[in-house]
Formats: C-alpha cells, structure tokens, sequence
C-alpha cells in the first residue's frame, strides 16, 4: 500500500476511535465539491482548501445515495493525493439522486466534511457529440450518425448507447466551402442520412450534434468531416 494511503488509514482509524473529536482548521475544507458527468462517467472532483497552498494533503471520498443514512466509502478514493474520485460504478442508478463528500487532512489536521448539491445522472450528464462517417457516392453524401455510448456494458457484455437511456434529435450541417455557407441538411431520428444534388468539383463539410427535446439541452458538434466532390 503506498505510504500516502496508509497514512490515510491510519489518520481516519484514529478519527473515528476519537470519540466527540472536533474537526479543525475550516481553511482546509475542500471548495466546489462536485459531479462532473459525461455520458454517464460520473467523477467527483474538488478544489484545494483556501489555506493548502503546498502538497501534502490527502483526501477521504465517501457517497450515498438520497435518502440513505449511512455515508459509504469509496476505498479507491479512501487517503488519495488526487482532486477527483471516479464514482461511476457507485452511480449506477441513473434516474437516482446522489452525495458525495470530501474532507481533508494535512499535517496532523483535519476538515469537516465538503458536500456536492444533489445529483441525479440522468438529468445532469452531458453528451458528447455523435460519431459522424461520410461516405462518398458519385455527387451525393451518406452520413453515418452513431450516438455516445456508456462506460460500462450491459448485462449481456455490449456497449449501451445513450438512445437505451434518452429520445435522441441529430442535427447534420453541410458548409459548401466554395460559398462559405453553411445550411442544416438535416433533423431527425435517422442515423443514416443522405445528401444529394451536391456541386462537381466542389468542396463540402460536415458537422452533426445531439438534441435532447425533453431537457433541451445539445451536445457539442463533431469534428468536420470533409470531402471534394469530383
């Protein structure tokens, strides 16, 4: 176990057997305690407290899941150096609300508990863009859209898509480079989608993004996907 963990441990065990013990030091309490979810990767992270300007801190990560009384711990997070703690597979729940909390200790000292607002991974995680291919035929595009996936697998070992979890728009936007112009070419459900009459001897990009109408709420665009037509 690496020294900065067993010093963890061993502060935490004394705490704990210290009865009536009163945290110190208010300085040290770790700052903007909270969630950040991408496709259903839920980390916890948190800033320094105001008065750690040096190394030498460790950080004690606990959660639970609304309306529990008991704090789990999070053993992989349990005396960590890091600023932020990977809760994905304690937040699986995805329609569930979640805490976590962080407290620090450094130098003999300690900090009360710093706790994340209420968060529910279904309604707060962000999306990240569809994976776009194009593919050429004679003066006309095929757009393959494929939406995020999670990072974990379903029961029977494939890889979720984020349409299992959300009612998914696709927006495709065509620029004629020659024009400098850009126009929607499409919005729907479809993952494949065509795009014809295009100009001979002419350049075209393509980006597409995710909507999501019930939080109105929509993902960054994808990269570009460019081609000549010949």
């Amino acid at each position: 176990m690496p020294n900065h963990c067993f010093l963890g441990f061993f502060i935490m065990s004394f705490l704990i057997s210290a009865k009536g013990i009163q945290p110190t030091h208010g300085s040290l309490k770790p700052q903007k305690v909270q969630f950040q979810s991408r496709n259903f990767h839920n980390i916890l992270r948190w800033q320094p407290g105001s008065s750690l300007t040096t190394n030498g801190s460790v950080y004690f990560v606990q959660y639970k899941m609304y309306g529990q009384r008991e704090w789990k711990n999070k053993t992989d997070c349990w005396g960590t150096t890091a600023l932020f703690c990977d809760l994905t597979n304690e937040t699986l729940e995805l329609y569930e609300p979640y805490y976590g909390r962080v407290m620090t200790a450094w130098a003999g000292s300690y900090s009360a508990w710093s706790r994340t607002p209420r968060f529910t991974p279904w309604w707060e995680t962000k999306l990240d863009p569809p994976v776009v291919t194009t593919v050429q035929v004679n003066a006309s595009l095929l757009v393959l859209l494929r939406a995020p996936e999670l990072p974990y697998r379903n029961q029977n070992g494939k890889n979720t898509s984020m349409e299992n979890y959300y009612d998914l728009v696709y927006r495709v936007f065509i620029t004629d480079n020659s024009l400098q112009k850009e126009q929607k070419a499409y919005e729907g459900t479809q993952k494949t989608v065509q795009i014809e009459s295009l100009t001979p001897r002419s350049g075209y990009c393509i980006v597409a993004e995710i909507y999501q109408p019930m939080l109105d709420k929509k993902s960054p665009r994808s990269e570009q996907r460019c081609v000549q037509i010949p």
